[in-house]
């Protein structure tokens, strides 16, 4: 069972990246805010740095391993996708501890499986985000990456 949970969270990781790294330069720039919203890139930032809160809140030796991401730093792809492998590792890690600790998260009352649910829906949440204000914008997203993301499976 824990290798399943694991593997949830890795998937979760693997479709975000599959997005991230299906979005032009300039759609990373996108926003459909019209009183400065949140680009896509700030909302991948955004994801990013949920994660570390998280890993503060809940584990800081693993949180101090993981460098977080300013939204006001200019973009940078591979920063971005060099963070977001990292902070990942840093979560599978938690959730590997909290199994270990009979399910058991410090200060996540709810435990190890609530934790990674919590994590998919705010992730999938964003990435929706994401794949509207793309299309919404005229940025295109190859059908692979659109089939892709439901390709749990594989």
């Amino acid at each position: 069972m824990k290798e399943q949970l694991l593997d949830t969270w890795v998937t979760n990781n693997k479709m975000n990246l599959l997005v991230m790294n299906n979005i032009s330069d300039a759609g990373m720039q996108k926003t459909l805010g019209t009183r400065g919203g949140r680009t896509i890139y700030q909302q991948w930032v955004h994801i990013h740095q949920v994660r570390m809160q998280w890993l503060e809140t809940c584990a800081k030796d693993i949180f101090h391993k993981y460098k977080g991401l300013k939204k006001e730093v200019p973009f940078n792809r591979g920063v971005l996708q060099r963070s977001f492998e990292e902070s990942a590792v840093g979560v599978a890690e938690l959730l590997d501890r909290g199994w270990e600790n009979e399910g058991r998260i410090r200060n996540f009352k709810k435990g190890a499986i609530a934790l990674l649910g919590y994590f998919i829906s705010h992730e999938s949440h964003h990435r929706g985000n994401i794949l509207l204000t793309l299309k919404q914008t005229g940025e295109k997203i190859p059908d692979t990456v659109k089939w892709g993301l439901w390709e749990w499976g594989k």
